[in-house]
């Protein structure tokens, strides 16, 4: 590539190997143009439906997103599907016909909805749609991966219902819907029974933004049997009574949030409340709009910083002790003066997968087997949504805490969870890669002669200024 970059394994918890999160001003430096970085990394103990994108500023709203699946051998649900291979993949994603740096301060308005990086756009070509092939009989294992930048989608399938049997690379209980709210960075595993007369059926993508239409097969793609004839379907969509609701998923091993189940007894909570300076189009979690800080912040704690005070940028940066358990909450504010408006919100937590002990749209928290996935939707304030989670501290490193709606996090809706700063920096050096830890010390080098030189620039001018007043 002729650009800086970086790529993120969205899902992978790179247990050991946080510096290969891929996160710019996080564990790396982006990617030079025309260089390159090796991730090494394993992903022990995880199966499921995963994606990769660029994570440098809002550069996968470019095109740079793909799917990425950790096949179960011993899958327990296997018996559910005759079919999962590429061929049930289905990425939901939005399209612009301007690139990203140009539209930075809104609106963001996709020109389509793109399935499986085809659409239609309003004016445009009758171009080919993405087209899903099936035999009538067969179960069809389709992995539905939310890969957009700012819209989330309902997804449907006319006249097939869909059972849930994962939920962002956690297994759930089936569950059986015909529609889903899918959000950006959210996944969903679907089982979908090939049993309607042969025909093709239209699949539909329709996004939160006003004035979406089907009409000409936008936000669409084809579910074609085979037999069926090359053509566009006909069919109608709905009645939708078989409705999604987050609070109905649970997980398949039987879950159960950690720590004692009662709101606020966590070893320790934290409430991140986001909001908008309207003026300056800026997001904040507690009134702190992120900002890329100067040195990336592993590389800020394995040069010795530990403490908030230490780690830039200030304000953003959340140190969180080793093998504790965590509650988040961050409730809604789109109502509310100074409030995070463009919602409903999806967040995600690198490293790791929460419980959502209370899920947006339900006021009660569930701490015996509350759905277990790492994004989820804030909700609005509409319907007094505070969406709370619990983790437990025990993969050391600097982790990304961000909305995933792109626009959203290059204006400063992200913060930082530290955790366990001094075991991370014992861990990463010494499994980091010999010549990733050479270009770090070189760049640690450097960033420190640049700062020495600035304070010394600084005392000269200080001095040559009170040498001036002494003389006057």
């Amino acid at each position: 590539m002729n650009t800086t970059t970086s790529v993120h394994w969205h899902g992978i918890f790179q247990h050991r190997s946080n510096w290969a999160d891929g996160t710019a001003f996080v564990t790396q430096c982006p990617i030079q143009p025309n260089g390159s970085f090796l991730h090494v990394f394993t992903a022990p103990n995880q199966a499921g439906t995963f994606w990769y994108h660029s994570h440098l500023s809002a550069q996968y709203c470019d095109g740079l997103r793909g799917p990425l699946v950790i096949y179960d051998p011993d899958d327990p649900l296997a018996h559910m599907y005759d079919v999962d291979d590429a061929s049930t993949l289905i990425v939901l994603s939005d399209w612009y016909h301007q690139l990203s740096p140009t539209m930075y301060t809104g609106p963001f308005v996709p020109d389509a909805t793109l399935i499986n990086g085809l659409g239609r756009y309003a004016g445009g070509p009758m171009s080919p749609l993405a087209v899903v092939n099936v035999i009538q009989g067969k179960r069809y294992r389709f992995r539905v991966v939310g890969a957009s930048c700012d819209p989330w989608f309902n997804f449907t399938i006319d006249g097939h219902n869909m059972t849930i049997i994962e939920a962002d690379g956690n297994e759930v209980e089936p569950v059986v819907v015909d529609s889903i709210p899918v959000f950006a960075g959210q996944r969903y595993s679907v089982v979908v029974v090939a049993d309607q007369p042969v025909g093709n059926y239209w699949i539909r993508a329709l996004s939160n933004h006003p004035n979406q239409t089907f009409d000409g097969g936008q936000s669409s793609a084809i579910l074609r049997y085979e037999g069926a004839a090359i053509q566009d379907p006909t069919t109608e969509h709905g009645p939708y009574i078989l409705p999604f609701d987050e609070s109905k998923l649970h997980p398949l091993d039987g879950g159960g949030a950690p720590g004692i189940p009662e709101l606020g007894k966590a070893d320790v909570t934290i409430n991140l409340v986001p909001g908008l300076r309207g003026g300056q189009a800026q997001y904040t979690i507690n009134n702190v709009s992120f900002v890329d800080p100067p040195l990336p912040v592993l590389l800020q704690i394995l040069s010795g910083a530990q403490h908030p005070s230490q780690l830039l940028p200030n304000g953003s940066v959340y140190v969180l002790p080793f093998n504790k358990t965590i509650e988040i909450s961050m409730p809604a504010t789109d109502l509310t003066a100074g409030g995070a408006l463009g919602g409903p919100h999806s967040v995600h937590l690198h490293g790791h997968a929460f419980d959502v002990v209370r899920v947006a749209g339900n006021s009660s928290y569930n701490y015996v087997n509350p759905v277990r996935r790492d994004t989820v939707s804030l909700g609005v304030q509409a319907t007094n949504d505070n969406v709370t989670f619990r983790f437990v501290t025990d993969n050391p490193g600097p982790w990304f805490f961000h909305c995933h709606n792109d626009w959203h996090l290059h204006n400063g809706f992200a913060v930082i969870m530290a955790e366990a700063p001094s075991a991370a920096a014992v861990q990463e050096s010494k499994v980091a890669p010999s010549k990733f830890c050479v270009k770090l010390s070189l760049f640690l080098v450097l960033s420190y002669m640049t700062v020495l030189l600035r304070l010394l620039v600084g005392f000269v001018q200080c001095f040559a200024v009170r040498s001036v007043t002494l003389e006057l």
